[in-house]
C-alpha cells in the first residue's frame, strides 16, 4: 500500500523497515514529550507483531521522500482505531529530526486524514500530544484539527503531571 503525496510518499510497513522502525521508535530526541520511550526489545516485539497482523484496526506507514529513488525512511505515520463503533481513528507522527521543520511531518498527517476519511470511512479523527509540545499542536492545529479540550495532569511527564491537549476533525470538517 502506497499514498502519494507532493512531497512524502506514506508506504505500508514491511519486514525490511524493522530496523528503521527500532531506531525511531528507541530515539529519545523524538520522543521527549512522551512518558516513556520504548526499549529496543519492546519496539522490535511490537513491529513483528503489527507485521504478522492484517490491516484493520491500525495501519502504520513509513515516510518517504516523494522524489528520493533510494525511498530513504524519514519519519513514521500510524493511524489506529480510536472508537471502532464510533468511526473514530486515532493519528500519530513522528519525522527524523534532520528532516524537521520542512511539512514533511504536516503532509504525511494531511495524508493520514485523507486516508482515514476516503478510504476508513470515519466519522472523526483525533490526536492528542503533551501540553508542552508547541510542534505538534501547531501541526494538528495547522492541517485543519481543532483543540477540543485537555486533559488535566493525563500525563506523568518529567517526573510530574502534565495535562495532555486533544484535537479531532470530523468528516464534514474535512470535505
Amino acid at each position: 500500500m502506497k499514498i502519494c503525496g507532493e512531497n512524502v510518499v506514506l508506504t505500508k510497513i514491511l519486514a525490511e523497515d524493522l530496523e528503521f522502525l527500532i531506531r525511531i521508535e528507541t530515539d529519545e530526541s523524538l520522543w521527549s514529550f512522551e512518558e516513556s520511550v520504548k526499549s529496543e526489545e519492546e519496539a522490535r516485539e511490537e513491529y513483528l507483531q503489527k507485521l504478522e497482523e492484517d490491516e484493520g484496526e491500525s495501519y502504520d506507514f513509513i515516510i518517504r521522500l516523494a522524489g528520493d529513488p533510494e525511498g530513504t525512511p524519514i519519519g513514521i505515520a500510524q493511524i489506529w482505531s480510536y472508537v471502532d463503533f464510533r468511526r473514530s481513528w486515532e493519528i500519530g507522527f513522528a519525522v527524523l529530526p534532520e528532516y524537521g521543520g520542512r511539512g514533511y511531518g504536516s503532509e504525511a498527517a494531511k495524508l493520514l486524514l485523507q486516508f482515514g476519511f476516503e478510504q476508513l470511512d470515519a466519522h472523526k479523527i483525533v490526536g492528542m500530544c503533551n501540553s508542552k509540545n508547541d510542534r505538534s499542536a501547531a501541526l494538528m492545529e495547522r492541517i485543519g484539527m481543532t483543540r477540543e479540550g485537555v486533559f488535566k495532569e493525563e500525563l506523568f511527564w518529567n517526573d510530574e503531571w502534565t495535562d495532555q491537549y486533544y484535537f479531532s476533525i470530523l468528516e464534514r470538517e474535512y470535505r
